[in-house]
């Protein structure tokens, strides 16, 4: 009796061994077997569109170097070189804290303007574990204009000087080829110049982007400014252009109404006009540049 117990003892820590391998082989090909979550990303190949925000976020350690151009307008005719003998522009900087949230600051030549701002991306769009259809994202900017006050006698508020915009950006990346997006608005400046303007404006920008190639792209974006709020000469601003990804480089070719490279400008003070050649050649380059690795997860 007791040899057959010590042999059956003998032969359970054989087999012991062998059933945890076995039960270890099952668990990973349950593992493997589990639905994961698949973020959808690359629905524009920029943070921005042309002048708005995309829904895209810097990544986390990554700094973004982006130069911005705009020339004088082409119905400067020949004389102006077709606004080539003009320019304004932007230098500023994009960094991901993390994958969802970033921050940015940047200085304007128009109206010698420094810009700050906050965008954290609250929803990401997904597929299979997590099935979300939409990507979101809240934004938040500051602006400082620091042209020297025509009047020195008043007595002039540096309340003055500051632009504030929250945006909502919503849209999804419908397939390999297309992306849209919303962005409902509101711009509120303290000082405006005329009794006609309103110091809070609303509105709501519309973008898209088409992939022509695996490196270029075909932007647009339309915002439209609810009515009786601005000025007259006031116009909405629409801009179309051509991103072109070269390596570590975003080039973004666009032609646009607007002067202004920030939203407390291509939103409320926008004047050129389409149908007069009002229009603005310009171009933003990217240069992005990893500070600190990803973690390994």
């Amino acid at each position: 009796m007791k040899k057959i117990l010590f042999t059956l003892v003998g032969i359970s820590f054989f087999l012991l061994p062998l059933m945890a391998q076995e039960d270890d082989l099952l668990s990973l090909l349950d593992d493997s077997e589990e639905e994961t979550t698949e973020y959808v990303t690359a629905s524009f190949k920029a943070n921005r569109v042309i002048n708005l925000h995309s829904l895209e976020n810097t990544s986390a350690g990554v700094l973004d170097i982006k130069i911005g151009h705009r020339f004088g307008t082409l119905n400067g005719g020949f004389y102006e070189l077709f606004g080539l003998d003009q320019a304004s522009i932007r230098i500023g900087g994009d960094y991901g804290i993390t994958d969802q949230l970033m921050i940015g600051f940047g200085r304007s030549s128009f109206e010698k303007t420094y810009d700050g701002f906050i965008k954290y991306k609250f929803l990401r769009q997904s597929k299979g574990k997590r099935n979300m259809p939409i990507s979101a994202a809240f934004l938040a900017t500051t602006a400082i204009q620091t042209l020297r006050w025509q009047n020195q006698d008043r007595d002039n508020l540096f309340s003055s000087r500051l632009y504030h915009t929250f945006q909502l950006i919503a849209g999804s990346k419908i397939n390999e080829q297309i992306s849209l997006q919303f962005s409902p608005t509101l711009v509120h400046r303290n000082l405006v110049l005329t009794n006609e303007e309103e110091n809070d404006v609303y509105a709501l920008g519309v973008a898209g982007r088409i992939k022509l190639t695996k490196r270029v792209t075909l932007n647009a974006e339309y915002i439209y400014v609810l009515p009786d709020q601005l000025a007259p000469e006031f116009q909405n601003s629409f801009s179309i252009g051509f991103d072109i990804e070269t390596g570590g480089h975003v080039f973004q070719l666009h032609f646009t109404n607007s002067t202004s490279m920030i939203e407390k400008g291509y939103i409320a003070e926008t004047v050129g006009n389409w149908g007069d050649g009002g229009i603005h050649f310009g171009f933003n380059v990217s240069r992005v540049f990893t500070l600190e690795k990803p973690k390994i997860k």
